[in-house]
Parts: C-alpha cells; sequence; structure tokens
C-alpha cells in the first residue's frame, strides 16, 4: 500500500442505538451491539432533505446521533418531523424518531459538530455564504455530494474550505455504492468516509457505523471525490449503451475503461491510485452504472433509447450531478494533460448535439495500446 495513504476498517468498536428497533444489535449485521458514548453524544445537522440527505440522516440516527434535516420544502419538512417521513424521495420508510426537521437553516446548525452537506453541487457555494456564520466553528463539514464545480473546476471540499472559511482537517466527504434507497431500506452498505486528518475520519466513521453501514476510512480526499464526480459521467456513459441494447461485454468494457479514465484523473491530481480499486472508485462506478436506481445511469438510459436531452431532462426527477458536472470535470482533465475520452463522448452528447449511437463507434475508433498505461 502507498505510504502517502491509509485505509483502515473500523470493526472492533462498538455501538448502541437507543431507538428499541435497534438496542442490542451489533455493527456487525445480525449481531448484539452497543454503541460508543461520543456516537450518541453527536449532534448532526443534514443540510438538505432530498433521497441521499434523508438516507444518511436515517444511518446517524440508527448509529446514535440526533439529527436534524434542513430543507426548503417546507411540505417534505413537516412530513419528516411531523409523520417521521420522507415520502416525496422515499416512500412507505420510517424514518428514526432521533430525527427531525426544520426550514430554518440556523435552527438545524445550531450547536451541529458534524453538519452534513447534501445540496446540489452547484448550489453549495451559494448556500454556504448564507450559513456561514451559523456552522460552529470547531464543527466537520461532511460532504455528500458527487460533482465539480462550474466554472471553477474544482471539488466540493475546495468549495467548502473557500466558501466557509476552514481548514481542510475540518473537511470530509462520504463517497462509495450507496444508492439511496436500498440505504434507506437499511441494506447491507459499505462506504468510504475521507478526511486529510486521521481524527476527523475516524470520528465520522464512529457517527455512521450501524449493523447495515460500513464505513473504512482514509485520507485520500482527493481521490474520494474524483472517484464520486467521475463515475457518474461514465454512468451516463454506460446508460446510453444499455439504453441502446448493446449488451454486457459493452458494458463491461466501458465500465473498466471509465475506471482507468478516474484513475488517470485523480493520480494526476495527486490521488493514491489505490482508492480507485475501493468502495469510493470501483465500488460506486459498478453500482452507479449497474442499477435502475442510479439516476445518471438512467438518465444516459433515457438517452439511449432516443428521448433528446431536454426530453431526459424534463423526465428527470432528481439531480443528475453528471449533466452539470462533466464539462468542469472534461476541463479539469484539460487542464492537467489527461485525456478523458468517454467523458468527451458524454459532454459532446450532452451539449453538443451529437446521437448517443456515436459513442460506441469512437470508443472503438480510439488507437490500441497497453492496458497498463495508467496516464494515457
Amino acid at each position: 500500500m502507498s505510504p502517502r495513504r491509509r485505509v483502515v476498517a473500523w470493526a472492533d468498536q462498538t455501538r448502541h442505538d437507543e431507538g428499541p428497533e435497534n438496542r442490542g444489535r451489533d455493527a456487525r449485521v445480525g449481531c448484539p451491539f452497543v454503541a460508543s458514548l461520543e456516537a450518541r453524544m453527536t449532534r448532526v445537522a443534514i443540510m438538505g432533505s432530498g433521497s441521499w440527505g434523508t438516507a444518511f440522516g436515517m444511518v446517524l440516527a440508527d448509529a446514535g446521533s440526533d439529527v436534524t434535516i434542513w430543507g426548503r420544502d417546507p411540505v417534505a419538512v413537516r412530513d419528516i418531523e411531523e409523520n417521521h417521513r420522507n415520502e416525496a424521495y422515499h416512500p412507505g420508510i420510517a424514518l428514526p424518531a432521533r430525527l427531525s426537521a426544520t426550514t430554518n437553516p440556523a435552527t438545524a446548525l445550531a450547536g451541529a459538530s458534524l453538519v452534513v452537506l447534501a445540496v446540489p453541487a452547484q448550489v453549495l457555494r451559494a448556500n454556504l455564504g448564507d450559513w456561514g456564520e451559523a456552522i460552529d466553528p470547531d464543527a466537520v463539514l461532511v460532504s455528500l455530494m458527487k460533482g465539480i464545480e462550474i466554472g471553477t473546476s474544482k471539488r466540493m471540499s475546495q468549495v467548502i474550505m473557500e466558501s466557509a472559511a476552514v481548514s481542510a482537517d475540518r473537511v470530509a466527504v462520504v463517497s462509495g455504492p450507496n444508492l439511496a434507497r436500498e440505504i434507506a431500506e437499511r441494506q447491507p452498505a459499505a462506504t468510504t468516509v475521507a478526511c486529510i486528518d486521521e481524527a476527523s475520519a475516524q470520528r465520522l466513521q464512529n457517527a455512521c457505523t450501524t449493523d447495515y453501514f460500513r464505513p473504512y476510512w482514509t485520507t485520500d480526499v482527493v481521490g474520494t471525490e474524483i472517484g464520486g464526480a467521475v463515475k457518474n459521467v461514465i454512468a451516463v456513459a454506460n446508460g446510453m449503451a444499455a439504453g441502446m441494447g448493446l449488451g454486457e461485454n459493452s458494458q463491461a468494457s466501458l465500465i473498466t475503461r471509465g475506471l482507468a479514465e478516474m484513475a488517470r484523473l485523480g493520480v494526476a491530481l495527486g490521488a493514491d491510485p489505490l482508492t480507485f480499486q475501493g468502495l469510493a472508485g470501483v465500488g460506486d462506478l459498478v453500482a452507479t452504472c449497474q442499477s435502475p436506481l442510479s439516476r445518471n445511469r438512467t438518465f444516459g438510459f433515457n438517452l439511449g433509447q432516443g428521448l433528446s436531452v431536454e426530453q431526459t431532462i424534463a423526465a428527470t426527477k432528481q439531480t443528475c450531478e453528471a449533466y452539470k458536472s462533466c464539462q468542469p470535470i472534461l476541463e479539469l482533465g484539460r487542464e492537467n494533460g489527461v485525456d478523458l475520452p468517454i467523458t468527451e463522448q458524454v459532454v459532446e452528447v450532452l451539449y453538443r448535439g451529437r446521437s448517443p449511437k456515436t459513442l460506441a463507434a469512437s470508443f472503438m475508433a480510439r488507437n490500441t495500446k497497453a492496458e497498463a498505461l495508467l496516464r494515457e
């Protein structure tokens, strides 16, 4: 393993959720456990009441934290607060009693030692400008967003540090094969939590370990974020392939070369190449490219089925981060001398009117090379 990064599984500590449905269960599925005192004392703000923000709030509440979700939609907030449900995003799912909601950001942020940011990537900077003074000066800010900012080509952790005026050791990232609906159904899953400060990474890991959600920590923030952002673009490409009826060989080839594309960009930016072999890399890539629950894959699938970009946007009820992030990702690659052929083809389809049918032909027409050449 590279000496620059450490990735550690947390399995020996235990935690306790005071809720009766989870009392006496272990952080390993199906085994009795007791939560740590630290987990039970954590106050968390979730800034965003969408699909993933709500699901991750459930995880934190089940792990023992007191969680308040902030949302703009008063109907959704009232549903969470009064009915312990978010029917708009997770119909039929009962939310933990430790999870509350508000439309007032200051109320959500008051006393929160963990501030989880779960808004669309392109509005993060503006929101942080509004929330900055209400964030506790010692809080760790946690990004759930998987995008690159338009106009700056900056990762979300960089936007957080600039907009909230916080140091890198107070910014963490969560990324992995975490389809929100499956998490909300408490199906077993794992993820990567990343922060350059080991203590903060482990603290976040401690706060979100449950009997169905297993986090692994790393200090490779760059790799974790690049994996999360680029996999969305590859998922759109794979969705197009699936929508056009291309089979498993085609899709597996596309996903694998997408992994190489992701790794090339990450390594050029200073990431540990081993990160892309883990949950934040290949794990998230496979889930997002293959699952019908993936909004990015679905976006691409609709294009492959013959819908126009405009029709696909109209049919998409939730944020498709790849649609807005693909161009800044391509720009980031060009700025760093990294070839991103799949990303380039997605940009051509989404913004320059090219037909999805040209995707496979462009892919197959590229010059052949040694597979091991990570930087080409």
